[in-house]
């Protein structure tokens, strides 16, 4: 029973590690670009957070990837999901406030399950999920959907960006999946950090970024936060909860994330959504929810039965 309250305990706090931490990292992102360039703002995060993880893995005693197909699928894991995933959520948010940022975002958990039904290992759709799909999707187009002068500037293209993120970041996800890679999880996470990381930090030095870096405090700060919560910290408590509790359970954060991004936007940047963008969120996160209910389904029909 002390073991049982212990392993809730430290659940509790796992998933309100990545709750409050990932969902507050949009507005730590928001502020950060405002001050230092873009991809070497997003680079210098994952290269930094990247050669801290891997320490801390082989401290553990996690080895290094051991083979070229380690290696290549580490590498295209993390182009697409640190590269493209992040770096382009970064770039979007020098124009889109980080609330509408998180609830486009909030579209991966819908392409992780319309890209699952593709190729060989490819899984068909539930009417539920197809309904779920069909429910976020028309979320995304209200909340993108031009009207007014809300897109003056770069915002449209921001916004665009955001979306293709949740595109790649879905991508990769599934890739990783089902590569089935050997590398531990601490491990293959600082790899697929660091090579993103450094295409990240590649592009801002070919495209001139350097000229524009400043040690601005706000930026700084939000740097730090980024690296030691938001790639260390909650990643560590997301490796942990993966061996812990069921798939279902651990997607929850798709849909808690984009509220605590919200809630922190309005709290901190007075960022305010309009009707249409609120009904927006509410189709988004509808949709999210009845696609990860039918996947918790689809796993307990799954699951063999335990003879007692």
């Amino acid at each position: 029973m002390e073991h049982d309250a212990r392993w809730r305990l430290k659940a509790a706090i796992a998933f309100a590690t990545i709750y409050l931490v990932w969902g507050s990292t949009y507005l730590a992102i928001r502020i950060g670009v405002q001050a230092l360039p873009p991809a070497l703002f997003a680079g210098l995060r994952f290269m930094i957070a990247g050669l801290l993880l891997a320490g801390y893995a082989r401290l553990r005693g996690q080895a290094f990837p051991d083979s070229r197909r380690e290696w290549l699928t580490h590498a295209v894991v993390g182009l697409a999901l640190v590269a493209g995933g992040n770096g382009l959520v970064v770039w979007g948010e020098q124009w889109v406030a980080s609330n509408i940022a998180a609830l486009i975002v909030a579209s991966v958990a819908l392409w992780i399950a319309l890209l699952g039904t593709l190729g060989s290992q490819g899984e068909p759709l539930s009417r539920a999920t197809v309904l779920g799909l069909a429910l976020g999707f028309i979320g995304v187009v209200l909340l993108l959907a031009p009207h007014g002068a809300r897109f003056a500037g770069g915002e449209l293209a921001g916004q665009l960006a955001i979306a293709l993120a949740s595109l790649s970041w879905a991508a990769g996800t599934i890739y990783g999946r089902r590569r089935k890679p050997r590398t531990p999880t601490l491990m293959a996470a600082a790899m697929q950090m660091l090579i993103g990381g450094a295409a990240l930090t590649a592009v801002g030095l070919i495209g001139g970024e350097t000229a524009r870096w400043s040690w601005d405090p706000a930026g700084v700060l939000a740097l730090a936060y980024l690296i030691v919560f938001g790639s260390c910290l909650a990643f560590a408590a997301y490796a942990w909860l993966m061996h812990e509790v069921t798939p279902a359970q651990l997607g929850t954060y798709a849909y808690i994330n984009p509220a605590i991004a919200v809630l922190l936007g309005a709290w901190l940047l007075n960022e305010t959504l309009d009707g249409r963008q609120l009904l927006g969120m509410s189709v988004i996160l509808a949709g999210v929810v009845v696609v990860t209910n039918a996947a918790r389904r689809r796993a307990r029909a799954a699951a063999p039965e335990t003879a007692v």
